[in-house]
């Protein structure tokens, strides 16, 4: 395989580049792939239009990628299910005659990010659409409830006993040798501990909720026009479909378990297969079609059409998330994360050796997006490194997993930031761009943590 070296880096530079400039993220992360086939068409001398549509269709048929189009376009559809019942409206209502200040409302959507914890794509739906009505009535910027929405997803299941992120790393820790067959999850939770960025981005929030720490930036600006408009929202999310909000049956009067029902099952579903999100999120799915259609919410056919219009809704999303997916062949093609641990290895030490991982790995994934198919390739790899230099392997590993998590807090086009945009219908440049310095601190107080446990039990 040729060896790209540097030239890696120009992809995803053009993506984060062009997505400043153009206030956008599926033209960037489209024109960023096209460079990278250019790229390494120029260097295979073959042909970069082949090598384009054959990568899309390897990505549209790949396993993962389907089970992504799935449970988001299913969440979509449960999504469109609850508005049009009227639950979600009834649900915000209950919750504003409990809360009564921007603080409480801030806390609430921080708490509620903390019990959903099983998948961050359903946190992030989840939290985000059951807040919007909490936090509009607070005229709390949307740019600060997508902040704590999408920080309160990934990095918050990296640090739980389990989710779908703790399985997915335990059965790497299997397959690396690290954990005995069986024993993966047993052995993530002994990491845990050392998953050092979850805890400090998720702790950080109520820091400044309630002022210990001033919000700053595109967040203070977002607070501003906010205060001085009323305009919680600054550009909405870009979509090329919206759910249909209007009731299915106008006659009935909306109640509040309509949209809590649907949320218990999916959550007990889920939990049921093993954490499985597609299978929770199908049946309950299939669970709240016929409760609706039982209690004569609606009819088979408006039933029907909101399952289809839902799934329509996430087509814009998804788009941008198989074009970040596109984006990560590329950099696989062209070896971006061999080579930015090989530019690293010079200074590689058993002390410094956890600080070097997370930053380098955490470049790699802000830049790319990618958090899981980090995983698989840097894991493997990690842990010989870390065994070469004698250094604590699962201190090592927690610094790969941090650096995931961080990809996916901070990455202007990560799959969580979509959704989480989708959810709070924020703006998702706005809402990456205004949530990049907060993560950026949890980013820099990470470090210092690696480099304290470096020279203390590395």
């Amino acid at each position: 395989m040729l060896d790209y070296g540097a030239l890696a880096l120009i992809p995803p530079l053009v993506v984060i580049v062009l997505a400043v400039l153009l206030k956008s993220s599926f033209e960037p992360l489209l024109i960023g792939c096209v460079v990278g086939f250019v790229m390494i068409a120029f260097h295979t001398n073959g042909n970069f239009f082949n090598d384009f549509v054959d990568s899309l269709t390897k990505v549209l048929g790949d396993k993962d990628s389907v089970w992504v189009i799935l449970v988001c376009g299913l969440y979509g559809s449960l999504i469109g299910l609850m508005v049009r019942s009227g639950g979600t409206n009834m649900f915000g209502d209950w919750a504003l005659n409990r809360i009564q200040t921007k603080k409480s409302a801030l806390t609430t959507t921080w708490l509620l990010g903390l019990v959903i914890f099983l998948d961050d794509y359903l946190s992030a739906l989840t939290v985000g659409m059951s807040m919007k009505k909490i936090t509009d009535a607070h005229r709390v910027p949307r740019e600060k409830l997508a902040y704590i929405v999408n920080t309160t997803a990934a990095p918050l299941c990296v640090i739980v006993p389990i989710s779908t992120w703790t399985i997915f790393v335990g059965k790497i820790l299997e397959t690396s040798k690290v954990a005995a067959p069986g024993k993966g999850l047993v052995t993530y939770w002994h990491m845990i501990p050392f998953v050092v960025y979850g805890f400090v981005s998720v702790l950080l929030i109520p820091l400044f909720i309630y002022g210990v720490f001033p919000w700053f930036g595109k967040m203070k600006k977002a607070k501003i026009r906010t205060e001085e408009t009323g305009k919680v929202v600054g550009n909405p999310f870009s979509s090329t479909a919206s759910l249909d909000v209007t009731p299915m049956d106008s006659s009935k009067q909306a109640k509040v378990i309509y949209f809590i029902l649907p949320i218990i099952v999916l959550l007990a579903a889920t939990i049921y297969f093993d954490i499985d999100a597609l299978k929770g999120v199908m049946v309950a799915v299939g669970f709240t079609f016929f409760y609706y259609l039982i209690i004569r919410l609606g009819t088979f056919r408006q039933l029907s059409e909101t399952i289809f219009t839902g799934f329509n809704s996430m087509v814009f999303a998804l788009a941008i998330l198989l074009m970040s997916y596109l984006l990560k062949d590329v950099n696989d093609k062209m070896q971006l994360t061999q080579y930015v641990l090989k530019a690293a290895s010079p200074y590689l030490n058993k002390q410094l050796l956890p600080v070097i991982v997370f930053i380098s790995l955490s470049i790699i994934s802000i830049t790319t997006s990618a958090s899981w198919g980090l995983y698989v390739v840097a894991i493997p790899l990690i842990v010989p490194l870390a065994r070469h230099f004698d250094s604590n392997v699962l201190l090592n590993i927690g610094a790969v997993v941090s650096a995931g998590a961080a990809g996916s807090n901070a990455c202007l086009y990560s799959d969580c930031n979509i959704l989480t945009s989708q959810s709070t219908e924020c703006n998702n440049l706005d809402h990456g761009l205004s949530q990049l310095p907060y993560a950026g601190i949890a980013f820099l107080i990470s470090c210092l943590i690696y480099i304290i446990l470096g020279f203390t039990v590395a």
